[in-house]
Protein backbone atom coordinates (compact mmCIF):
# COMPACT_ATOMS: atom_id res chain seq x y z
CA UNK A 1 0.00 0.00 0.00
CA UNK A 2 2.83 2.25 1.18
CA UNK A 3 4.69 1.80 -2.61
CA UNK A 4 1.40 2.80 -4.17
CA UNK A 5 0.70 5.97 -1.79
CA UNK A 6 4.40 6.46 -2.96
CA UNK A 7 3.88 6.15 -6.77
CA UNK A 8 0.83 8.36 -6.58
CA UNK A 9 2.86 11.12 -5.03
CA UNK A 10 5.59 10.60 -7.93
CA UNK A 11 2.74 10.81 -10.38
CA UNK A 12 1.86 14.14 -8.78
CA UNK A 13 5.40 15.67 -9.11
CA UNK A 14 5.65 14.68 -12.73
CA UNK A 15 2.32 15.95 -13.88
CA UNK A 16 3.27 19.43 -11.83
CA UNK A 17 6.72 19.29 -13.83
CA UNK A 18 4.90 18.80 -17.25
CA UNK A 19 2.68 21.61 -16.60
CA UNK A 20 5.46 23.77 -16.36
CA UNK A 21 6.15 23.89 -12.39
CA UNK A 22 10.14 24.78 -11.41
CA UNK A 23 9.48 22.43 -8.58
CA UNK A 24 7.00 21.01 -6.09
CA UNK A 25 6.14 18.97 -3.42
CA UNK A 26 2.71 16.32 -3.39
CA UNK A 27 1.43 14.79 0.44
CA UNK A 28 -0.34 11.91 0.01
CA UNK A 29 -2.77 10.79 2.61
CA UNK A 30 -4.84 7.37 2.77
CA UNK A 31 -6.79 7.08 6.19
CA UNK A 32 -9.79 5.69 7.96
CA UNK A 33 -11.69 6.69 11.03
CA UNK A 34 -14.63 5.58 12.93
CA UNK A 35 -16.29 7.47 16.04
CA UNK A 36 -19.22 6.00 18.03
CA UNK A 37 -21.15 8.28 20.31
CA UNK A 38 -23.72 7.10 23.05
CA UNK A 39 -26.36 8.77 25.47
CA UNK A 40 -28.59 7.12 27.73
CA UNK A 41 -27.55 3.96 27.10
CA UNK A 42 -28.13 4.16 23.31
CA UNK A 43 -26.35 5.19 19.98
CA UNK A 44 -26.62 8.72 19.25
CA UNK A 45 -24.28 8.95 16.97
CA UNK A 46 -22.13 6.37 14.62
CA UNK A 47 -19.51 7.77 11.71
CA UNK A 48 -17.31 6.01 9.60
CA UNK A 49 -15.08 7.66 6.40
CA UNK A 50 -12.47 6.23 4.26
CA UNK A 51 -10.42 8.90 1.79
CA UNK A 52 -7.01 8.94 -0.10
CA UNK A 53 -6.31 12.60 -1.26
CA UNK A 54 -3.62 14.31 -2.75
CA UNK A 55 -2.35 17.70 -1.78
CA UNK A 56 0.28 19.39 -4.49
CA UNK A 57 2.34 22.56 -3.98
CA UNK A 58 4.47 23.64 -7.02
CA UNK A 59 6.47 26.67 -6.97
CA UNK A 60 6.76 28.86 -10.88
CA UNK A 61 9.70 30.33 -9.70
CA UNK A 62 9.31 31.95 -6.20
CA UNK A 63 5.61 32.05 -6.66
CA UNK A 64 3.87 29.16 -5.52
CA UNK A 65 0.06 27.48 -4.98
CA UNK A 66 -1.18 24.43 -3.49
CA UNK A 67 -4.47 22.28 -4.35
CA UNK A 68 -5.92 19.05 -2.84
CA UNK A 69 -8.16 16.53 -4.46
CA UNK A 70 -9.44 13.01 -3.53
CA UNK A 71 -9.75 12.32 -7.03
CA UNK A 72 -6.42 9.56 -7.43
CA UNK A 73 -6.84 8.58 -11.28
CA UNK A 74 -4.35 9.82 -14.06
CA UNK A 75 -7.15 12.46 -14.93
CA UNK A 76 -7.37 14.07 -11.98
CA UNK A 77 -3.83 14.20 -10.90
CA UNK A 78 -3.86 15.98 -14.41
CA UNK A 79 -6.02 18.40 -13.52
CA UNK A 80 -4.80 19.58 -10.62
CA UNK A 81 -1.54 20.06 -11.63
CA UNK A 82 -2.41 22.07 -14.62
CA UNK A 83 -4.74 24.38 -11.86
CA UNK A 84 -2.10 24.82 -9.07
CA UNK A 85 0.58 25.77 -12.08
CA UNK A 86 -2.07 28.47 -13.31
CA UNK A 87 -2.38 29.57 -9.82
CA UNK A 88 0.95 29.74 -9.01
CA UNK A 89 1.68 31.76 -12.17
CA UNK A 90 -1.08 34.48 -11.07
CA UNK A 91 0.61 34.53 -7.31
CA UNK A 92 2.72 36.96 -6.26
CA UNK A 93 6.67 36.15 -5.30
CA UNK A 94 7.83 35.18 -1.88
CA UNK A 95 11.18 35.43 -1.86
CA UNK A 96 10.88 33.39 1.29
CA UNK A 97 9.24 30.27 0.06
CA UNK A 98 10.72 27.04 -1.49
CA UNK A 99 11.96 23.48 -1.00
CA UNK A 100 14.70 22.44 1.38
CA UNK A 101 17.44 22.49 -0.34
CA UNK A 102 18.86 18.69 -1.38
CA UNK A 103 21.54 18.81 1.72
CA UNK A 104 18.75 19.92 4.25
CA UNK A 105 16.59 16.83 3.25
CA UNK A 106 16.35 13.90 5.26
CA UNK A 107 17.90 10.56 4.33
CA UNK A 108 16.72 8.47 7.37
CA UNK A 109 14.55 8.69 10.66
CA UNK A 110 13.65 6.93 13.45
CA UNK A 111 10.93 4.37 13.57
CA UNK A 112 8.42 5.81 16.80
CA UNK A 113 6.37 3.34 17.59
CA UNK A 114 2.90 5.69 16.50
CA UNK A 115 1.09 3.07 14.49
CA UNK A 116 -0.68 -0.42 16.36
CA UNK A 117 -2.91 -3.07 14.56
CA UNK A 118 -4.91 -4.06 17.06
CA UNK A 119 -7.78 -1.43 16.31
CA UNK A 120 -11.14 -1.69 17.49
CA UNK A 121 -14.67 -2.44 15.54
CA UNK A 122 -17.72 -0.18 15.31
CA UNK A 123 -18.87 -2.92 18.47
CA UNK A 124 -16.12 -2.73 20.76
CA UNK A 125 -15.91 0.84 20.22
CA UNK A 126 -19.80 0.81 21.46
CA UNK A 127 -19.22 -1.10 24.69
CA UNK A 128 -16.43 0.74 25.25
CA UNK A 129 -18.32 4.21 25.13
CA UNK A 130 -21.56 2.47 27.05
CA UNK A 131 -19.00 1.42 29.97
CA UNK A 132 -17.88 4.65 30.62
CA UNK A 133 -21.37 5.93 30.71
CA UNK A 134 -22.20 3.47 32.92
CA UNK A 135 -19.46 4.00 34.79
CA UNK A 136 -20.30 7.90 34.87
CA UNK A 137 -23.48 7.69 36.19
CA UNK A 138 -23.00 4.96 38.67
CA UNK A 139 -21.09 8.18 41.11
CA UNK A 140 -23.24 9.44 43.77
CA UNK A 141 -24.49 12.94 42.93
CA UNK A 142 -24.67 12.63 39.03
CA UNK A 143 -27.98 12.70 37.65
CA UNK A 144 -27.51 12.59 34.41
CA UNK A 145 -25.16 11.53 31.09
CA UNK A 146 -23.65 14.21 28.98
CA UNK A 147 -23.19 11.54 26.38
CA UNK A 148 -19.83 9.43 26.01
CA UNK A 149 -17.68 8.36 22.84
CA UNK A 150 -14.82 6.49 21.46
CA UNK A 151 -13.20 6.71 17.84
CA UNK A 152 -10.57 4.61 16.23
CA UNK A 153 -8.39 6.25 13.24
CA UNK A 154 -5.47 5.16 11.12
CA UNK A 155 -3.60 6.81 7.86
CA UNK A 156 -0.56 6.68 6.12
CA UNK A 157 1.37 9.94 5.11
CA UNK A 158 3.27 10.15 2.56
CA UNK A 159 5.90 13.08 1.35
CA UNK A 160 7.83 13.74 -1.95
CA UNK A 161 9.33 16.35 -3.45
CA UNK A 162 11.21 17.42 -6.73
CA UNK A 163 14.28 17.85 -4.29
CA UNK A 164 14.96 14.43 -4.23
CA UNK A 165 12.51 13.88 -0.65
CA UNK A 166 10.49 10.70 -0.12
CA UNK A 167 9.30 9.09 3.11
CA UNK A 168 6.26 7.84 4.37
CA UNK A 169 4.57 6.58 8.11
CA UNK A 170 2.10 5.11 9.16
CA UNK A 171 -0.42 6.45 12.54
CA UNK A 172 -3.13 5.27 14.44
CA UNK A 173 -5.07 6.81 17.06
CA UNK A 174 -7.31 5.80 19.90
CA UNK A 175 -9.67 7.54 22.26
CA UNK A 176 -12.14 7.41 24.75
CA UNK A 177 -14.48 10.35 26.53
CA UNK A 178 -17.45 10.60 29.14
CA UNK A 179 -19.06 13.60 30.22
CA UNK A 180 -21.32 13.43 33.47
CA UNK A 181 -23.70 16.24 34.89
CA UNK A 182 -24.35 16.18 38.72
CA UNK A 183 -27.06 18.28 40.78
CA UNK A 184 -30.67 19.43 39.64
CA UNK A 185 -32.30 21.93 37.97
CA UNK A 186 -30.43 25.98 37.89
CA UNK A 187 -27.75 23.97 40.35
CA UNK A 188 -26.51 21.31 37.50
CA UNK A 189 -22.49 20.79 36.74
CA UNK A 190 -21.30 19.37 34.42
CA UNK A 191 -17.37 18.12 33.94
CA UNK A 192 -15.35 15.10 31.83
CA UNK A 193 -12.66 12.89 31.45
CA UNK A 194 -10.85 11.11 28.88
CA UNK A 195 -8.11 9.45 27.38
CA UNK A 196 -5.84 9.17 23.81
CA UNK A 197 -3.31 7.11 22.95
CA UNK A 198 -1.59 5.60 20.01
CA UNK A 199 -2.03 1.85 21.00
CA UNK A 200 -4.91 0.50 22.48
CA UNK A 201 -3.10 -1.32 25.40
CA UNK A 202 -2.17 2.29 26.81
CA UNK A 203 -6.28 3.66 26.76
CA UNK A 204 -7.14 3.77 30.38
CA UNK A 205 -10.11 1.55 30.84
CA UNK A 206 -13.62 2.94 30.52
CA UNK A 207 -14.44 2.22 34.01
CA UNK A 208 -11.98 4.57 34.97
CA UNK A 209 -12.65 6.94 32.48
CA UNK A 210 -16.33 7.30 33.33
CA UNK A 211 -15.56 7.29 37.31
CA UNK A 212 -13.12 10.22 37.04
CA UNK A 213 -15.89 12.01 34.62
CA UNK A 214 -18.51 11.28 37.57
CA UNK A 215 -16.29 12.29 40.49
CA UNK A 216 -15.46 15.55 38.99
CA UNK A 217 -19.14 16.82 38.15
CA UNK A 218 -19.96 15.92 41.87
CA UNK A 219 -17.77 17.69 43.78
CA UNK A 220 -18.36 21.09 41.39
CA UNK A 221 -22.42 20.91 43.04
CA UNK A 222 -23.18 24.14 45.08
CA UNK A 223 -20.43 26.51 43.65
CA UNK A 224 -19.68 29.75 45.57
CA UNK A 225 -18.81 33.12 44.57
CA UNK A 226 -15.84 34.96 45.96
CA UNK A 227 -14.99 38.08 45.88
CA UNK A 228 -12.09 40.03 43.84
CA UNK A 229 -8.22 40.35 45.37
CA UNK A 230 -4.82 39.24 44.30
CA UNK A 231 -4.25 35.35 45.11
CA UNK A 232 -1.32 32.85 44.65
CA UNK A 233 -3.67 30.24 41.68
CA UNK A 234 -2.67 27.08 41.53
CA UNK A 235 -3.48 25.38 37.83
CA UNK A 236 -4.51 21.67 37.62
CA UNK A 237 -2.44 19.53 35.55
CA UNK A 238 -5.12 19.22 32.97
CA UNK A 239 -5.09 22.98 31.85
CA UNK A 240 -1.87 23.73 33.30
CA UNK A 241 -1.41 22.65 29.19
CA UNK A 242 -3.01 25.49 28.35
CA UNK A 243 -0.11 28.15 29.72
CA UNK A 244 2.75 25.88 28.03
CA UNK A 245 0.28 26.83 24.67
CA UNK A 246 0.52 30.32 25.57
CA UNK A 247 4.44 30.16 25.69
CA UNK A 248 4.20 28.18 22.35
CA UNK A 249 1.79 30.85 20.31
CA UNK A 250 4.65 33.18 21.02
CA UNK A 251 7.22 31.33 20.01
CA UNK A 252 6.29 30.28 16.79
CA UNK A 253 8.24 31.67 13.83
CA UNK A 254 5.56 33.39 12.07
CA UNK A 255 4.51 35.44 14.57
CA UNK A 256 8.14 36.48 15.58
CA UNK A 257 9.21 37.42 11.70
CA UNK A 258 5.68 39.58 11.98
CA UNK A 259 6.60 40.87 15.37
CA UNK A 260 3.43 40.10 16.69
CA UNK A 261 4.48 38.39 20.04
CA UNK A 262 5.41 39.88 23.24
CA UNK A 263 8.41 37.77 23.28
CA UNK A 264 9.56 39.10 20.02
CA UNK A 265 13.25 40.13 21.58
CA UNK A 266 13.59 37.76 24.57
CA UNK A 267 15.36 35.17 22.40
CA UNK A 268 18.76 34.36 24.62
CA UNK A 269 17.00 36.00 28.00
CA UNK A 270 15.13 34.40 30.97
CA UNK A 271 11.45 34.18 30.77
CA UNK A 272 10.85 31.82 33.14
CA UNK A 273 12.08 30.67 36.52
CA UNK A 274 15.92 29.45 36.79
CA UNK A 275 13.65 25.82 37.19
CA UNK A 276 12.08 25.61 34.44
CA UNK A 277 12.73 23.30 31.62
CA UNK A 278 10.42 23.32 28.56
CA UNK A 279 11.12 21.64 25.26
CA UNK A 280 9.61 19.93 21.96
CA UNK A 281 10.07 15.67 21.52
CA UNK A 282 8.97 15.11 18.19
CA UNK A 283 10.87 11.69 18.17
CA UNK A 284 8.84 10.49 21.70
CA UNK A 285 7.99 6.70 21.17
CA UNK A 286 4.02 6.50 21.03
CA UNK A 287 3.77 10.58 20.98
CA UNK A 288 0.82 11.64 20.14
CA UNK A 289 2.18 14.06 17.90
CA UNK A 290 5.77 12.04 17.15
CA UNK A 291 6.27 12.60 13.77
CA UNK A 292 9.82 10.83 11.88
CA UNK A 293 10.09 14.22 9.64
CA UNK A 294 8.02 17.38 9.34
CA UNK A 295 6.33 18.81 6.14
CA UNK A 296 8.91 19.76 4.29
CA UNK A 297 10.92 16.42 4.29
CA UNK A 298 13.51 17.68 7.47
CA UNK A 299 14.39 15.14 10.36
CA UNK A 300 13.21 16.18 13.46
CA UNK A 301 14.59 16.14 17.07
CA UNK A 302 14.47 17.02 20.22
CA UNK A 303 14.30 20.83 20.48
CA UNK A 304 15.23 22.74 24.23
CA UNK A 305 13.04 25.53 24.20
CA UNK A 306 13.50 26.86 27.59
CA UNK A 307 16.77 25.54 29.53
CA UNK A 308 16.92 26.65 32.94
CA UNK A 309 14.51 29.41 32.48
CA UNK A 310 16.00 30.71 29.23
CA UNK A 311 14.50 30.85 25.88
CA UNK A 312 16.68 28.98 23.95
CA UNK A 313 14.82 28.69 20.22
CA UNK A 314 11.73 29.74 17.87
CA UNK A 315 10.03 27.11 16.22
CA UNK A 316 10.01 27.58 12.90
CA UNK A 317 9.72 25.73 9.39
CA UNK A 318 11.75 27.06 6.46
CA UNK A 319 9.83 30.14 5.41
CA UNK A 320 10.10 31.66 8.87
CA UNK A 321 13.62 30.65 9.39
CA UNK A 322 14.74 32.15 6.13
CA UNK A 323 12.72 35.27 7.28
CA UNK A 324 14.30 35.65 10.52
CA UNK A 325 17.88 34.78 9.05
CA UNK A 326 18.34 31.78 10.63
CA UNK A 327 17.96 27.88 10.15
CA UNK A 328 14.52 25.42 10.10
CA UNK A 329 13.89 23.93 13.26
CA UNK A 330 12.40 20.95 11.28
CA UNK A 331 8.62 21.82 12.83
CA UNK A 332 7.01 22.19 9.34
CA UNK A 333 3.30 21.06 9.20
CA UNK A 334 0.57 21.70 6.55
CA UNK A 335 -3.01 20.18 5.39
CA UNK A 336 -3.25 19.26 1.90
CA UNK A 337 -4.13 22.60 0.00
CA UNK A 338 -2.40 25.03 2.18
CA UNK A 339 1.60 26.07 2.35
CA UNK A 340 3.44 24.77 5.60
CA UNK A 341 3.87 26.87 9.11
CA UNK A 342 5.62 26.31 11.87
CA UNK A 343 4.18 23.87 14.36
CA UNK A 344 4.74 22.17 17.67
CA UNK A 345 5.23 18.69 18.07
CA UNK A 346 5.30 16.86 21.80
CA UNK A 347 5.98 19.75 24.02
CA UNK A 348 6.26 18.71 27.63
CA UNK A 349 7.45 20.99 30.96
CA UNK A 350 9.66 18.70 33.58
CA UNK A 351 7.77 18.83 36.29
CA UNK A 352 8.87 20.60 40.00
CA UNK A 353 9.54 18.98 43.42
CA UNK A 354 6.53 19.64 45.42
CA UNK A 355 3.17 17.61 44.96
CA UNK A 356 -0.08 19.17 44.87
CA UNK A 357 -1.25 18.94 48.61
CA UNK A 358 2.03 20.28 49.49
CA UNK A 359 1.85 23.01 47.29
CA UNK A 360 -1.76 24.30 48.16
CA UNK A 361 -0.42 23.27 52.11
CA UNK A 362 2.71 26.03 51.10
CA UNK A 363 0.21 28.98 50.03
CA UNK A 364 -2.61 28.36 52.77
CA UNK A 365 -5.22 30.35 50.72
CA UNK A 366 -5.49 30.28 47.40
CA UNK A 367 -7.86 29.53 43.97
CA UNK A 368 -7.43 25.78 42.28
CA UNK A 369 -8.54 26.40 39.14
CA UNK A 370 -9.85 23.27 37.11
CA UNK A 371 -11.71 25.08 34.18
CA UNK A 372 -10.95 27.79 31.90
CA UNK A 373 -13.58 29.53 30.00
CA UNK A 374 -12.76 32.07 27.13
CA UNK A 375 -10.18 32.12 23.88
CA UNK A 376 -7.02 33.26 25.93
CA UNK A 377 -3.99 36.05 26.06
CA UNK A 378 -3.47 38.40 23.69
CA UNK A 379 -0.27 37.34 22.21
CA UNK A 380 0.92 40.59 20.90
CA UNK A 381 0.74 42.35 24.38
CA UNK A 382 0.97 39.54 26.52
CA UNK A 383 -2.48 40.48 28.55
CA UNK A 384 -3.95 37.55 30.19
CA UNK A 385 -7.77 37.21 30.62
CA UNK A 386 -9.93 34.19 31.46
CA UNK A 387 -12.78 32.82 33.06
CA UNK A 388 -12.59 29.95 35.22
CA UNK A 389 -13.67 27.71 38.08
CA UNK A 390 -11.63 25.26 40.31
CA UNK A 391 -12.17 24.98 44.22
CA UNK A 392 -11.35 27.69 46.93
CA UNK A 393 -8.28 26.26 49.04
CA UNK A 394 -8.38 27.16 53.05
CA UNK A 395 -5.36 26.56 55.53
CA UNK A 396 -4.08 24.25 52.78
CA UNK A 397 -7.23 22.43 52.12
CA UNK A 398 -9.46 22.10 49.52
CA UNK A 399 -12.91 24.14 50.87
CA UNK A 400 -15.55 24.47 48.61
CA UNK A 401 -16.01 24.93 44.94
CA UNK A 402 -16.18 27.75 43.11
CA UNK A 403 -17.72 29.51 39.75
CA UNK A 404 -17.90 32.62 37.80
CA UNK A 405 -14.70 34.07 38.52
CA UNK A 406 -12.14 35.85 35.89
CA UNK A 407 -8.18 35.51 36.39
CA UNK A 408 -5.92 38.18 34.75
CA UNK A 409 -2.54 39.13 34.55
CA UNK A 410 0.96 39.84 32.14
CA UNK A 411 1.94 36.53 30.82
CA UNK A 412 5.70 37.74 30.83
CA UNK A 413 4.52 37.92 35.08
CA UNK A 414 3.05 34.87 34.98
CA UNK A 415 5.87 33.04 33.15
CA UNK A 416 8.55 34.53 36.18
CA UNK A 417 6.17 33.18 38.51
CA UNK A 418 5.55 30.00 37.76
CA UNK A 419 6.13 26.70 39.85
CA UNK A 420 5.73 23.58 38.69
CA UNK A 421 4.03 20.41 41.01
CA UNK A 422 5.73 16.84 40.59
CA UNK A 423 2.33 15.40 39.03
CA UNK A 424 3.01 15.56 34.97
CA UNK A 425 0.57 13.03 33.35
CA UNK A 426 0.52 12.72 29.42
CA UNK A 427 -3.12 13.08 28.18
CA UNK A 428 -2.03 15.49 25.01
CA UNK A 429 1.04 16.49 23.14
CA UNK A 430 1.20 19.73 25.08
CA UNK A 431 2.32 18.41 29.15
CA UNK A 432 2.51 19.92 31.76
CA UNK A 433 2.38 19.40 35.69
CA UNK A 434 -0.04 21.60 38.05
CA UNK A 435 1.60 24.90 38.36
CA UNK A 436 1.43 27.43 40.96
CA UNK A 437 1.56 31.38 40.04
CA UNK A 438 1.41 34.03 43.02
CA UNK A 439 -0.27 36.83 43.17
CA UNK A 440 -2.69 36.65 40.10
CA UNK A 441 -5.87 39.31 40.03
CA UNK A 442 -9.09 36.86 40.60
CA UNK A 443 -12.03 38.78 39.58
CA UNK A 444 -15.07 37.84 41.28
CA UNK A 445 -18.25 39.52 43.25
Amino acid sequence: MTQKLLDLAEAALAAAKQSGATSADALVVDGSSLDVAVRDGTIENLEQSEACEVGLRVFVGQSSAAIATSKIDAAGIARIAEQAVAMAKAAPPDPYAGLADADQIAKTWAQLDIAGDDMPDAATLRDMALGAESAALAVEGVSKSGGAGASASARTVVLAASNGFAGSYRRTGLSLSATAIAGEGTGMERDYDFSSVIHRSDLRSPEDIGREAGRRAARKINPRKVRSQSVPVIYDNRIASSLVGHFLSAIMGSAIARGTSFLRDKLGQPVFAPTIQIFDDPLRARGLASRPFDAEGIATRRLPLIEDGVLKSWILDLGSARQLGLATTGHAARGLAGPPGPSSSNVEMRPGREDLAQMMKAIGTGFYVTELIGHGPNIVTGDYSRGAAGFWVENGEIAYPVSEVTLAGKLADMFRRLTPANDLIYRTSLTAPSCLIEGMTLGGR
